[in-house]
């Protein structure tokens, strides 16, 4: 079950992603790379949940990645929204 949900939430980031490249609008396009944000703390979610049983593998390098990521779609929402 954590499996499918962790590789659900974290394909539908860069799926966003990618449909915000072909927005109809600048408010779609930041729409878009919203949902990317919640879908990339779903993600966060399942892979701290991952990190706190000790049956799965440890997540802190992914979990690095994802803030990576998190602080891009954070920065190109913050800029969208001020151009």
């Amino acid at each position: 079950t954590v499996s499918n949900q962790l590789i659900k939430a974290g394909t539908s980031i860069g799926a966003n992603v990618r449909e915000a490249q072909n927005a109809e609008s600048k408010a779609d396009f930041i729409h878009k790379f919203k949902i990317s944000a919640k879908e990339a703390e779903e993600t966060e979610y399942w892979l701290l949940l991952c990190q706190q049983s000790q049956l799965l593998p440890d997540t802190t390098d992914l979990l690095n990645e994802l803030l990576t990521i998190k602080k891009v779609i954070t920065k190109i929402i913050a800029t969208s929204k001020r151009a």
